[in-house]
């Protein structure tokens, strides 16, 4: 089973890692959309395919043939189903910005 269900919330370097993966993916998005431009959803959908593809990699190599010892056991099922209330928690409702992440709008 995979342990993406029952792992404690992200520390505070997780989630600074997690911050940077976001941003660069990100960047990684519009300039790819800049460069060749596309119908949004045909660029969503090659964004979503390339997730799929690094799952199945991770998951390839933590498999029972993985030489990986982080514990984690790539469960697809389980894993998609977090993967898909991630994407709809993010559709539904905006990140809330980080203090650190934002840019002074003037000076008091």
């Amino acid at each position: 089973m995979s342990a993406g269900l029952f792992t404690a919330p992200p520390d505070a370097a997780e989630r600074q890692a997690q911050g940077a993966m976001e941003r660069a993916l990100t960047v990684a998005f519009w300039q790819a959309m800049q460069r060749e431009p596309m119908h949004v959803m045909a660029a969503l959908e090659a964004a979503v395919r390339t997730v799929g593809t690094l799952y199945r990699q991770v998951a390839d190599a933590h498999g029972p043939n993985g030489h990986c010892t982080c514990g984690w056991e790539p469960d697809p099922e389980t894993d998609l189903i977090v993967l898909e209330a991630m994407l709809a928690a993010a559709v539904a409702c905006p990140a809330h910005k980080d203090l650190a992440d934002m840019v002074p709008a003037g000076r008091a």
